[in-house]
């Protein structure tokens, strides 16, 4: 009976996970089928999942009406920026918040929570006007300054859980056998939190390869578009979407986040295994 129970609990686990990933991979499946058919078949009363004829003509009008190379060097140049400078200015901060006890701590840790309930339109207006006075508007630099304010109090929240697991017992035999503060730090900490840098960075980067509505706000050049702004043209004032440009599009657009999280997973693993062996 017992052998049994277990069976079907593991077969249940299993259709459970089959359906999750169905659930998840189908928009995929339909993305990239859509992305590789003809107007005709995209206007067809009977759609299929499969093109009757591969085409690459979405790939070229997303390229060339768009000019979606351009808007994915901005996101990337955005993100990228964003990405490091989240890293440098969160990695020291939530080690003071993780390792100092004192009432700012408290303080801090109280503001970033209360941060992440504001709603972006309450700070839009005045986020608008300070960058307007140093002439921050309709520029790359501005938009990565936003997307860093924007990431960075998760990123300190979540990095200095990070730190608060790794025993302090190692900082204080280091300090004993003498190594500094810094020794300490490059040595010992940081190849530790490595798999956190590395968790942490893949959210900057997401959060900000997918921001759309301070792009909207900043953004006014065409040619400094990034890839949702680029994205968002292919829906027409009247609501007529170029279905399959758009889907030729996006699929373009996930190129670049997955070639990151392929490199950042390396990362992680790396991090995980000098974790052990530094444990």
């Amino acid at each position: 009976m017992t052998s049994r129970r277990f069976t079907l609990g593991r077969a249940l686990s299993y259709l459970a996970l089959a359906g999750y990933v169905v659930l998840l991979g189908f928009p995929l499946v339909w993305l990239l089928s859509t992305s590789f058919k003809t107007p005709r078949e995209l206007a067809s009363l009977t759609p299929s999942l499969l093109p009757d004829s591969f085409s690459l003509a979405n790939f070229r009008a997303a390229i060339e009406q768009q000019d979606l190379l351009r808007a994915g060097a901005n996101s990337l140049i955005v993100a990228g920026c964003t990405t490091v400078l989240v890293v440098l200015v969160s990695v020291p901060a939530s080690y003071a918040l993780a390792r100092f006890r004192s009432r700012l701590r408290g303080v801090a840790m109280g503001w970033i929570l209360v941060s992440q309930v504001f709603p972006i339109i309450l700070i839009v207006v005045p986020l608008f006007l300070i960058l307007k006075q140093f002439g921050l508007i309709d520029s790359l630099v501005g938009l990565i300054l936003v997307d860093l304010v924007w990431s960075l109090p998760f990123a300190l929240w979540m990095l200095q859980g990070y730190v608060a697991k790794i025993p302090a017992e190692l900082e204080e035999a280091a300090a004993t056998d003498g190594a500094s503060r810094l020794r300490t730090l490059t040595s010992i900490v940081f190849p530790l939190l490595l798999p956190g840098i590395a968790a942490t960075s893949m959210f900057a980067f997401v959060l900000s390869w997918n921001e759309f509505f301070f792009a909207l706000v900043l953004i006014q050049d065409p040619q400094l578009n990034t890839l949702p702004l680029a994205l968002a043209r292919f829906v027409g004032q009247e609501g007529q979407v170029q279905l399959g440009p758009l889907a030729a599009g996006s699929l373009l657009s996930m190129i670049p986040s997955l070639v990151f999280f392929a490199l950042m997973q390396r990362r992680l693993t790396s991090g995980l295994l000098a974790g052990a062996v530094k444990g």
